[in-house]
């Protein structure tokens, strides 16, 4: 057996994975929980581990600069998120709507991470705001001193600047330094119910709603990747974790389904369930590059738009070309 690691986030789809009742053919796989910053800041740096999770965006990033990042991705997406209810204003800004966004200062961890990404393909094509008309502040939401994971260059006409040494974006968003901010967490000044800082969407589940309805996508976030090194030398190795992870999400959907005993701490979680199924059908954590490159396209388009990538790729240049199509008897 091939001994590998991959390191990922806590996530109920990759339980089995995890616990051992899933295992890749031929791999004896140890998969490493990691909080997902730390994740990203150690393959995008350091290329520690064999396969990672990693960012949509950034592996879009890297394939279109030829920096860093030698690894190759397979159509797996352990991570997607609606994005409408991770902006925050501050009540004094002015801002009420997203057109207000026009001309104020907008934080963000990092310019390029793919939630941003998504977030200002919403703003400048349903909003007419495109991201030169914000002013960008990037910078640690809770800690000051944040660096970006890999050094990029933004091909477009956008002021981006990091905030002082010292300072983070929650700090800066309170004191009304900045107007606004962005990002994949739920900043600590809202949680802790600060008077003057709100939800740009407060009605974002709606909001959601309607943006997939009117679009049928639901915003990826990352990928799964294999070190090309590893990958050229055992390339067998791409399709035997696609049909682990395509197996353990439909075992956690299958849990998900049994509600005799409610599989989850949330008291509504049988609606919410029943909800989804009926918005996105029975088979709503789809893996595979079919049912998720409408997705991985429209990112993708949004990233030659904003500058970060120079040209569109085909599905066989950002993913293994082994794991896009399958036997059949």
């Amino acid at each position: 057996m091939l001994q590998v690691t991959m390191a990922g986030g806590f996530y109920d789809r990759t339980r089995a994975l995890i616990d051992g009742s899933v295992r890749p053919e031929g791999l004896s796989l140890t998969y490493v929980e990691l909080p997902i910053e730390e994740v990203f800041w150690r393959l995008l740096r350091y290329g520690e581990f064999d396969i990672a999770e990693c960012s949509l965006a950034y592996h879009m990033i890297a394939k279109a600069r030829g920096i860093g990042h030698d690894y190759v991705a397979i159509p797996l997406f352990p991570s997607r998120c609606f994005r409408h209810g991770f902006v925050f204003v501050n009540r004094n800004s002015g801002i009420r709507a997203p057109e207000d966004l026009a001309g104020k200062i907008m934080g963000v961890p990092e310019y390029a991470m793919t939630a941003a990404l998504w977030l200002r393909g919403l703003f400048e094509h349903d909003y007419g705001v495109p991201p030169g008309a914000m002013r960008w502040r990037v910078g640690g939401i809770e800690e000051p001193n944040r660096a970006d994971r890999m050094e990029i260059t933004v091909d477009a006409d956008v002021e981006i600047l990091p905030i002082p040494p010292g300072k983070s974006l929650v700090g800066m968003l309170a004191a009304g330094d900045i107007d606004a901010m962005m990002g994949p967490r739920v900043p600590s000044i809202f949680r802790q119910g600060h008077p003057d800082i709100v939800r740009l969407f407060p009605n974002y589940p709606a909001d959601e709603r309607a943006w997939y309805a009117r679009t049928k996508v639901v915003p990826i976030m990352h990928t799964v990747v294999i070190r090309r090194a590893l990958y050229d030398r055992e390339p067998w190795i791409a399709m035997s974790l696609f049909k682990a992870f395509r197996e353990s999400s439909r075992r956690c959907l299958d849990r998900m389904r049994d509600v005799n005993a409610l599989p989850y701490s949330l008291p509504w979680y049988l609606p919410a369930l029943e909800e989804t199924i009926a918005v996105f059908g029975e088979d709503f954590w789809p893996e595979g590059l079919e049912a998720n490159w409408p997705s991985v396209a429209m990112l993708m388009g949004f990233a030659k738009e904003q500058g970060l990538i120079d040209r569109l790729f085909t599905p066989e240049e950002l993913f293994a070309p082994s794991t896009l199509t399958e036997f059949k008897i």
